[in-house]
């Protein structure tokens, strides 16, 4: 089904806005012309968006939620009625990588053709800021998750923290967390472990670690500044953290920073700014930016069952 393109919203568009509306339209046989609906200029323009944006995650909804959210208030905005109707129109949007349900941050958005364009933004770098608890384990290896394993941290300096951080940089191995969007037989892990079905973990894979720093030590909790490659868990770097200390550690807040070229202070819009007009400003600022993205920070191959999620509405 072919979007709509910029200025060239049909007949047949305005035709099934105006029956959703109780408005008129220019009769295509003479007649002459009857009102517009009031809602016509903000659907053409709303389905002549095409690119990539990025958006603020609050800390709660899953990622899909987020897009679907944002993807009512746009077709709510622009007067689209979607239940029982018809069109031959597809609002097409996506993500380009998953958060997860606890982490805030950037999440970068595929909107019309744009969605082609998700599949870099899961091999590119991403910058994330994580707080970590040492002493204590959990099944999901973050706040969200149930203790599964308590063990002494006093012994830890900060100097064993920074030293250990050198040993998680460059190109290393991870075992993913049981706990993600991970699939086997087509349902993810995270899906499998709610229902209490037995999961094994995935083999380690090769993930790649640009930089790690330590920001705070205050113990139990430490800070740390991290940017990696695609398929990485800051959630398995915090647990094998803990692990290498000989204790135990979980991640209590994550933030994605940075996802490609787009940052969370400069790109990312807040839930106020989810409008049409505002996405529409926003492609066009980043237009340049995505043509002066460098290719070094780019992994050759995705990792199996990381894949951008796209929503339709038919």
């Amino acid at each position: 089904m072919a979007l709509l393109e910029a200025g060239s919203c049909s007949h047949l568009m305005d035709t099934a806005l105006a029956a959703a509306a109780g408005s008129s339209v220019p009769c295509a046989h003479g007649g002459g012309r009857r009102a517009a609906p009031r809602w016509a200029a903000s659907a053409d323009k709303l389905f002549s968006l095409s690119g990539l944006f990025a958006v603020c995650k609050p800390k709660g909804p899953t990622s899909a939620a987020v897009l679907n959210l944002l993807k009512e208030r746009l077709l709510a905005e622009a007067g689209v009625q979607t239940k029982g109707n018809k069109r031959n129109q597809v609002l097409k949007i996506g993500h380009g990588g998953t958060l997860d349900s606890a982490a805030t941050g950037v999440l970068v958005v595929g909107i019309g053709k744009g969605t082609k364009m998700l599949g870099t933004m899961l091999a590119g770098s991403k910058k994330y800021t994580a707080i970590g608890l040492l002493g204590k384990a959990t099944d999901t290896l973050d706040a969200t998750g149930k203790v599964t394993e308590e063990k002494p941290y006093d012994q830890v300096t900060k100097g064993d923290l920074e030293n250990v951080l050198q040993k998680f940089t460059g190109d290393i191995m991870q075992v993913p967390p049981l706990y993600s969007a991970l699939k086997k037989d087509g349902e993810r892990l995270s899906t499998l472990m709610k229902r209490g079905e037995a999961v094994e973990a995935k083999p380690a894979r090769p993930v790649r670690v640009y930089s790690l720093s330590l920001q705070q030590f205050q113990p139990p909790l430490f800070t740390l500044d991290v940017e990696c490659g695609g398929g990485f868990y800051v959630r398995s770097l915090v647990n094998d953290i803990g692990k290498e200390l000989s204790t135990c550690a979980s991640v209590q807040e994550l933030t994605r920073t940075k996802q490609g070229p787009f940052t969370l202070e400069e790109h990312a819009l807040h839930e106020d700014k989810w409008t049409i007009d505002e996405i529409a400003q926003s492609l066009e600022n980043c237009t340049a930016l995505l043509l002066g993205e460098p290719a070094r920070k780019k992994l050759k191959t995705e990792h199996p069952g990381e894949t951008a999620v796209i929503c339709e509405d038919k």
